[in-house]
């Protein structure tokens, strides 16, 4: 009797554990399955992330517009074709430089069919109410030109339809990133800018710009156009007198000099020059067509060229 109760206990406690066992296996494993389905579908909130959200755009007015003049004369076609290779194949970023060629009014039927012509191919040329000149007031009817030709009555386009404007002379090849690149820390307003005259000096404050190429920002391209001043002095030397302006107008406060990044080519040696290198923003005096293809060698222009089967350049 006694062995048949101990059996019987022993089964019980058996049969009890396993059940134990198996409630607490199947409990342990509803569990998990809870948690990864909480989990699984769990979406965490997280703060609104906004990156860059005011940094500018190509379409916004903090992109630097720049109009690039080339100083020339009509009858240079053949010269403004082979700029027109060396500027239109450089790029910028973040930047929208427009490049023009600037010269007087045209004087003959030849002149006014291959003009005409070029500017329905490519629109790049600014002909100026003048009489050709030098030194008698090109460099002013230019600038003092622009407000009106780019005045927007609608108030579509962005003002000031360029932060900066360059006169340049058609013998100087500027890198337009290198430009670009040197502006960028530079104020838009009442700026004057370039290679500071005379070689030697490094202050811009002592005389005037070269007039290889200089740069101002658009607000005195409108003092220019509606001051006395330079229409009272428009004779001599073109960079001088347009820095006679700005001393006696006292305008120009924010001087920069580009100098030695901006220099004449280093043949003849002169103090005006050295020899070409990286950093350079615009090589002057390239007078010949052997300057150029050195000048554009030395900084490996085409470097970019696709290959192709239909054609080799060894």
């Amino acid at each position: 009797m006694a062995r048949g109760f101990i059996l019987t206990t022993f089964l019980f406690i058996l049969i009890l554990s396993t059940f134990v066992v198996i409630n607490r296996f199947f409990f342990e494993n509803l569990l998990d399955f809870g948690k990864s389905s909480i989990i699984s579908n769990y979406v965490p909130i997280l703060p609104s992330i906004h990156i860059n959200a005011s940094a500018p755009t190509s379409e916004t007015e903090e992109e630097i517009r720049i109009l690039l003049g080339i100083s020339t004369v009509a009858e240079q076609y053949q010269r403004r074709n082979f700029l027109r290779l060396v500027y239109n194949t450089q790029s910028t970023i973040g930047a929208k430089i427009d490049v023009k060629f600037v010269f007087c009014n045209l004087t003959n039927e030849e002149q006014k069919i291959l003009v005409s012509l070029e500017i329905m191919r490519y629109d790049d040329i600014i002909i100026l109410n003048c009489k050709e000149n030098m030194n008698n007031g090109k460099t002013y009817t230019y600038f003092s030109s622009l407000p009106d030709m780019f005045k927007d009555s609608s108030n579509i386009e962005p003002y000031p339809p360029y932060h900066y404007v360059v006169k340049a002379d058609d013998d100087t090849y500027f890198r337009l990133d290198a430009l670009v690149e040197s502006l960028r820390p530079l104020p838009r307003e009442d700026l004057y800018y370039g290679y500071v005259i005379p070689c030697s000096s490094m202050n811009p404050f002592q005389r005037y710009m070269s007039g290889m190429g200089f740069l101002v920002s658009w607000d005195i391209v409108e003092w220019i156009k509606d001051s006395d001043i330079p229409k009272s002095h428009l004779d001599g030397p073109e960079d001088r007198v347009f820095g006679d302006w700005l001393h006696f107008g006292g305008r120009g406060k924010n001087r920069f000099n580009a100098k030695w990044s901006m220099y004449n080519y280093p043949e003849p040696p002169s103090s005006c020059t050295h020899d070409l290198w990286p950093n350079t923003i615009a090589v002057h005096l390239l007078k010949t067509r052997a300057k150029w293809i050195k000048t554009l060698t030395y900084f490996n222009v085409t470097k970019n060229v696709k290959a192709s089967k239909l054609y080799h350049i060894d």
